[in-house]
């Protein structure tokens, strides 16, 4: 009898196996309402924020264990989902731009939904008075407009993403050198999802807002004038615009200047944690023994 070992009997090698040691000590893959999503807790047993984050376009919910490092340290949970076509669910023509607005017609009626099934499964571990919502690029897009409908959330954090999707991809304001030729989309697609026409429902809540000033995918003209007419919205609705902040950089050295921020990624996401931990009032946590510094 062979004593080699038998290659079919090994488990392949999944996304959550990739994540550093210290942060799969307290994340749990899960399937809420058909979402796939990967759930993180400072402890497992203490009642605190919630994030929901949505990775952008071709990535998957994975991407970035930093970020959920620095959540945990600050005592704040997350939950990271797969777009629609990504990750668990991969379908590649998805990942196509000309895909954009039809992942982000599909996603945006998950998130009440698997929300919701996240704290009916865990009743007190979250604190649904203190529940934040975010996204870097597509799903910061998603972010934006959801939150121009009613909801629960009280604070947000975009990055590399445009409330103004008319502008994007029918431009007419100056380009960034190296700009990505967009591609055009349907009318009746941009008036249904573009968050600059659906401004009006738009709840004032605190909105962190990280851009790479030279982005050739996403420019950042078109968010700074959607940024302009959001805190004249929230003048209009007796809030303060100072509830909006906007931190860029002029070149931060990441591709195409638009994910990851480059030479700057630790400050962006040391900047995304601080302003979460003072929108909930976040207690800090202290690291496991074998934790490292996160990148």
């Amino acid at each position: 009898m062979s004593l080699a070992p038998r290659a079919f009997n090994r488990r392949m090698p999944s996304r959550f196996d990739t994540l550093p040691t210290s942060l799969r000590e307290r994340a749990r893959p899960m399937t809420l309402a058909g979402v796939p999503a990967l759930v993180v807790h400072p402890d497992w047993t203490s009642r605190v924020p919630l994030v929901l984050w949505m990775h952008g376009r071709t990535v998957d919910k994975e991407l970035d264990p930093g970020r959920y490092q620095r959540w945990l340290r600050a005592g704040i949970a997350g939950c990271a989902i797969d777009l629609p076509g990504h990750g668990e669910r991969a379908s590649p023509p998805r990942h196509e731009p000309r895909e954009s607005l039809g992942v982000m017609a599909d996603a945006l009626p998950e998130i009440d939904p698997l929300l919701d099934a996240l704290l009916a499964e865990h009743p007190g571990l979250y604190d649904p008075e203190r529940l934040g919502i975010g996204g870097m690029s597509l799903g910061g897009m998603i972010t934006l407009r959801r939150l121009c409908d009613p909801h629960r959330f009280s604070a947000a954090a975009v990055e590399c993403t445009t409330g103004w999707l008319t502008e994007l991809y029918y431009p007419t304001l100056a380009d960034p050198p190296g700009r990505i030729p967009p591609l055009a989309h349907a009318a009746a697609d941009l008036a249904r999802l573009d968050p600059m026409l659906h401004m009006s429902g738009f709840r004032p809540i605190p909105l962190l807002v990280l851009h790479s000033e030279a982005d050739q995918v996403v420019p950042w003209p078109g968010q700074r004038a959607f940024l302009e007419r959001l805190a004249a919205h929230y003048a209009d609705r007796g809030a303060d615009p100072s509830l909006i902040r906007a931190m860029t950089w002029p070149t931060t050295g990441a591709p195409q200047e638009h994910a990851g921020f480059g030479k700057v990624a630790s400050q962006a996401k040391d900047a995304q944690t601080e302003f979460l931990r003072r929108c909930f009032g976040a207690s800090l946590s202290h690291p496991s023994p074998d934790a490292q510094r996160p990148a």
